[in-house]
């Protein structure tokens, strides 16, 4: 059986909105700062990335794993791939396929 939504209504996490002030709130203080760091470093073409992996992080604090599991994320050491390795191979997958039509 797949993985099942989870919508607020039902007992699952409120959403988070995907902006600066809500991502800095959602941080522990200690993380905060260094978040506020990144996203004044970045560039136009970082800043939406910066945003989206602090976002994430910030959903992780909310709906806490075993600390094992989030160390592993967040060092990026997870079973699993990447998110962009994943699309990268599912374009490529289209160019065949479009390709060979």
């Amino acid at each position: 059986m797949g993985a099942q939504p989870v919508h607020h209504g039902d007992g699952g996490l409120p959403p988070l909105p995907r902006t600066q002030n809500a991502v800095a709130t959602a941080l522990p203080p200690a993380d905060r700062m260094e978040f506020y760091r990144e996203m004044g470093e970045a560039d136009e073409t970082e800043l939406l990335g910066v945003l989206r992996r602090w976002w994430l992080r910030a959903r992780l604090y909310a709906d806490p794993l075993p600390d094992d599991v989030r160390t592993d994320i967040e060092a990026g050491t997870a079973p699993g791939r990447p998110a962009d390795a994943a699309l990268r191979q599912a374009a490529a997958d289209r160019e065949t396929s479009t390709g060979e039509r």
